[in-house]
């Protein structure tokens, strides 16, 4: 199943599938404020990636949450990691701390020249964060940052997300801005 929306010059998709997979420029990485990489998105990353990833973003933490710290990406198919820092040392999570790490993701990748990238569902995993709020809070934010930045060099961004559940609910509320923007023109 894969669901896409072009906004501006940025495709946005859907898929269900292994966010390590992804051989576009860069990652984004659901990450605490310390960085170290455990379960969830950031395990799978440092796994596949390796152990380099995890040593890179420890030495430019802790950070507060909604900060992103970007690294090499080891051995995954794009140069870059996104770490965006969802939540402290307590795990918990919030709509203000996703989004802002959302915007600080999109603005690190268009630091770094990053034209494409892949993110996770932040906080759903680990942070307990309900899907459906997270897929409104990324996908608005996502949105404002598009419309906002004429310079932007983001041309592609894939949700790539765990369980026909959570793909479900990110492609409905997908369409739903598309609905709401086409209503608009």
């Amino acid at each position: 199943m894969a669901r896409e929306s072009l906004w501006g010059r940025t495709v946005i998709r859907i898929v269900m599938g292994d966010i390590t997979l992804y051989d576009g420029d860069a990652v984004v990485n659901a990450a605490n404020n310390e960085f170290w990489m455990g379960a969830g998105v950031a395990g799978a990353i440092k796994r596949k990636g390796g152990q380099a990833i995890e040593t890179e973003a420890m030495a430019g933490g802790p950070v507060s949450p909604g900060e992103v710290r970007v690294t090499g990406a080891g051995r995954l198919d794009v140069r870059f990691v996104l770490h965006a820092a969802v939540m402290a040392q307590d795990l918990v999570t919030s709509e203000p701390f996703i989004r802002l790490a959302t915007r600080n993701a999109l603005v690190r990748a268009d630091e770094v020249g990053a034209a494409r990238i892949a993110f996770p569902a932040l906080g759903t995993g680990v942070g307990g964060f309900p899907i459906a709020d997270c897929a409104r809070a990324m996908l608005k934010e996502i949105h404002l940052y598009l419309s906002e930045t004429s310079e932007s060099k983001l041309r592609e961004i894939v949700f790539f997300l765990f369980g026909e559940e959570t793909a479900a609910v990110f492609g409905e509320t997908l369409e739903r801005f598309a609905e709401r923007e086409s209503g608009k023109a």
